[in-house]
This record gives C-alpha cells, structure tokens and sequence, in this order.
C-alpha cells in the first residue's frame, strides 16, 4: 500500500512542480518606446501647421519653392501622426 501524498493548492510553474507562479508583464510593459502624449503630438503638429501658415504664398502666385517647403512641411506633420499611430499600436 502506498501513503497518500498531501495535495497542496499553492501555486504550479508549467513544468507541474510546486514553485512561485511566473509574473505576467502588463500591457506595453515590455516595450521600451515611450508612450504617445497627446499634448506633445499636438504641440509639435501645431508647431508645424504653424510654420506652414508662415509659408509665403498668395492665392495663384505660388512657386514651385513654395509648393515644394509646404509639402514638406505637411511631410513632417504626417510623420508625427504616423509615429504617434506606431507607439500607440505597439502598446
């Protein structure tokens, strides 16, 4: 006859033996990007719009510098939305 082995309830690692249970990482923990600030994005897209405002250009007298710096310029905006998109999709 054998002696019943007592059963314990405390925590099983996957291997089935007796142990601490392994620590679940939260959300994005794992990640070293920094999370997206709203204020920052907004701060540098405004920046941006801004700058694109300062552009010289009347209606029709537009030359191929200035259409050339705009592009650029909505370029750069569009790479901040699109960085903020990616950190926040990483999360």
């Amino acid at each position: 006859m054998t002696t019943p082995m007592p059963h314990s309830n405390g925590p099983r690692n996957p291997a089935g033996t007796q142990g601490s249970a392994p620590k679940i990482p939260l959300p994005g923990q794992h990640l070293t990007v920094q999370p997206a600030d709203p204020d920052r994005i907004r701060g540098d897209v405004d920046d941006l719009l801004a700058e694109l405002d300062g552009v010289a250009a009347d209606e029709g007298t537009e030359t191929g510098v200035d259409l050339t710096r705009r592009a650029h310029i909505l370029e750069q905006a569009h790479e901040v939305l699109v960085r903020a998109l990616a950190t926040v999709d990483k999360i």
